[in-house]
């Protein structure tokens, strides 16, 4: 299993964008991201940087593996 490594709320939100979850609408610094047929609500902080575990649990819900995810976007 390769390593996450760490992402500003701007670039995990583009990498998502990239697998078609689009910006819903935003509140304060939340950003919701929703994907056409998904049943999930992805919710992404604008942080200068993403807490790994927060990244790790937003790829599964998107039901992508790490590896995939790290794959698609050379992380």
């Amino acid at each position: 299993m390769s390593k996450l490594t760490v992402l500003t709320a701007k670039e995990a939100i583009e990498d998502f964008e990239k697998t078609g979850w689009l910006k819903d609408r935003q509140k304060g610094s939340h950003v919701t991201l929703i994907k056409e047929g998904a049943n999930v609500v992805q919710t992404v902080p604008l942080h200068k940087e993403i807490n790994k575990g927060l990244l790790r649990s937003l790829i599964r819900k998107a039901t992508h593996t790490m590896d995939e995810f790290i794959d698609l976007f050379k992380l």
